[in-house]
């Protein structure tokens, strides 16, 4: 039979998917393999609660409902205090990340890309009053410096960071940057400056794309990187300023605050020493402000509320006169809240008395004396006050001190012979306990045989001993100190070693140190402390519990005192009047007002953890000076460094 002719076949140009098997009931193989072993498994919309199971369709959308109406209270709640001509303005910070930036310039751009040329003063907050969106900017323009950009911060709804086209940032930005982010920020806003400068125009998505990247690093959330040269962009960048919801600093809103847009001192001040009341008008923001409670200003410290009136600014003339009049009526105030037997004292030590939760009452004992010896998990051994205590030995040989006798414990060995014993026996028959004396002990009045050739000399002939002066014997340790490496690297290869000074004695710089087993298990006494403690270490406030006691202060201050949005005016006690002509508030350092919660200005031991930076140079030794910020203050201190555990020792 002859082979059948190939026949060339064209391959079809369509696909043909096969439908897949369909079973109304699986198998249980199929189930397992679709499982993949989970338990459990949900399709997407089942019901899993038992109140899911019984909630028909009709009340499911009424719960999404009701969720989508809390939200929206929420948010309301929370952008009413920018509500209003009177509303707190938006608080919008301008840091400069490159030298080459203007903070100024770029404040002058963004108003004129919604209509808005307002002539900025030169002195006090730059406020901006935004008609199409119905809102108030307040603009702090901040300099290249660390604690500027951090006092701006703090107090700002929204960063704009500003970068340059041509310029890197270096490490000083990038430190400006973690010391914000540590503090605490919120919204984050990047724009770019002078980017038509570069040429040509197809470089500048790529500059931009290599600036965003930068801002990732510390913002992830940072989607884009907006343009000043833009009048879209700049628009853009206001009315996300207008409209988004701050969403602000954790420990800024656990208290009353605000920007002090007026400071007046009514009383005339007639020396720098003297002390007078000062008038502070601003729009409380945060929590409700307290008239009891003490207040951070600035720099210049603590002070007491004597009053809070009422600095509503007037809408109409109507209004203002009928104010006008009211104010006249009631003596030129309408007082809102004065203190009352609560208000906090300036006291930094808390009384003898006064703890907070169930400390311990039971009254401090008594230090125990000093002891000599080795305290070693509370047992004190070789003490000297039971040397004289203990037996004498029965036996002693010939020479032997007392320190040598306190190493001798029961019968001696037969070491000596007896004729030695005799002369250690006193006339009633008791064992003497001084020891003879010895022949380094005598003077050196010795008379030696004279030698002969051929009797030779007992003892060999004595050398000179050299008894150098203090002179050269202070050369000398110079001289040794001199050839020995550097401290660090000693301390690098002999870490438990000291150095101590020729004229400093070992038991008393080492006094502190204690022979402990283990100085994170062994119990810690205390008491014996008491001698070393400062003068006023009693009077420190102790918390048990700490986070019970912060619990209790921040619920305090949510209820009760001045809402968020007034704008009020608040009268201040024994203010320096020195404060009246050298702390003075500029648009890039503004003051501010911070209220203090209850017991939180008063003195206390607290552990902090510091973790340094991996580009660090060096470590820090304890001691150091440090400038340390714990919420709106900031306190220079000298800590002393210990491995991070939670133990009562610690």
């Amino acid at each position: 039979m002859a082979p059948m002719p190939e026949v060339h076949h064209h391959r079809s140009t369509t696909k043909v998917a096969h439908k897949p098997f369909k079973s109304r009931h699986a198998t249980k193989g199929l189930i397992k393999e679709i499982t993949k072993g989970k338990i459990d498994r949900h399709e997407r919309g089942s019901r899993k609660t038992p109140h899911q199971q019984v909630m028909s369709k009709l009340d499911r959308r009424n719960q999404a409902k009701q969720l989508r109406q809390i939200k929206h209270q929420e948010n309301a709640k929370a952008t009413s205090v920018f509500a209003g001509h009177n509303g707190a303005p938006r608080i919008v910070a301008v840091v400069p990340l490159c030298d080459d930036c203007d903070a100024i310039r770029a404040i002058r751009k963004l108003n004129q890309s919604v209509g808005s040329d307002v002539e900025l003063p030169a002195e006090g907050p730059w406020r901006v009053r935004v008609e199409r969106f119905s809102q108030s900017l307040m603009y702090l323009p901040v300099e290249m410096d660390l604690i500027a950009a951090m006092n701006a911060c703090r107090i700002a709804d929204f960063v704009v960071f500003l970068l340059s086209p041509k310029k890197e940032s270096g490490e000083e930005a990038e430190q400006l940057i973690r010391a914000v982010e540590g503090q605490g920020i919120s919204n984050v806003v990047t724009m770019v400056q002078n980017l038509d400068s570069i040429q040509p125009a197809k470089k500048q998505p790529q500059i931009v794309g290599s600036l965003k990247t930068y801002m990732t690093h510390f913002f992830p959330n940072q989607d884009k990187v907006h343009s000043l040269d833009s009048d879209r962009e700049c628009a853009n960048v206001i009315r996300s300023l207008c409209t988004t919801t701050p969403k602000g600093v954790i420990w800024r809103e656990d208290r009353s605050w605000m920007v002090i847009e007026n400071v007046q001192w009514p009383q005339p001040v007639e020396g720098p020493q003297d002390r007078a009341g000062a008038v502070l008008t601003g729009v409380v923001r945060g929590k409700g402000l307290k008239a009891n409670r003490l207040v951070q200003v600035g720099d210049w410290g603590h002070f007491q509320i004597e009053k809070i009136v009422d600095a509503t600014l007037p809408t109409s003339k109507k209004r203002k006169a009928d104010e006008m009049t009211m104010d006249t009526e009631d003596g030129g105030s309408n007082v809102l809240e004065a203190p009352d037997n609560d208000q906090d004292d300036l006291d930094e030590l808390a009384p003898y008395d006064e703890t907070m939760g169930d400390a311990d009452e039971a009254p401090i004992s008594e230090a125990p004396s000093e002891r000599k010896g080795v305290l070693l998990d509370d047992y004190h051994y070789y003490s000297g006050e039971d040397e004289s205590m203990l037996p004498p030995p029965k036996k002693l040989p010939r020479g032997t001190s007392s320190y040598q006798a306190a190493w001798f414990l029961g019968e001696m060995s037969d070491s000596y012979s007896s004729d030695d014993d005799q002369d250690h026996v006193d006339e009633e028959g008791d064992l003497s306990m001084e020891p003879s004396s010895l022949p380094q002990d005598e003077p050196n009045v010795t008379t030696l045989p004279e030698p002969t050739e051929t009797t030779p000399s007992e003892y060999p002939q004595s050398e000179a001993f050299n008894d150098p002066s203090p002179a050269d014997e202070a050369h000398d340790l110079e001289a040794y100190r001199s050839s020995r490496k550097t401290a660090a690297d000693e301390d690098l290869k002999f870490p438990d070693e000291i150095e101590l000074h020729p004229s400093t004695l070992a038991r008393e710089r080492l006094s502190r140190y204690r022979g402990l087993r283990s100085l994170k298990s062994s119990p810690w006494d205390t008491t014996e402390d008491k001698p070393h403690e400062p003068q006023d270490y009693d009077r420190l406030l102790r918390i048990p519990d700490y986070k019970s006691a912060r619990k209790r202060a921040i619920n305090e201050a949510i209820v009760g005192g001045i809402p968020p949005g007034h704008r009020v005016s608040i009268h201040l006690r024994d203010v320096p009047s020195s404060f009246q002509h050298s702390h003075l508030p500029t648009p890039s350092n503004p003051l501010t007002l911070f209220s203090l919660l209850r017991h939180e200005h008063k003195r206390t031991v607290i552990n902090t953890t510091i973790t340094l930076p991996s580009t660090f140079p060096s470590p820090i030794a304890s001691k150091s000076s440090l400038l340390i910020q714990i919420g709106p203050r900031r306190l220079l201190i000298h800590p002393l460094f210990s491995e991070l555990s939670n133990t009562p020792n610690n």
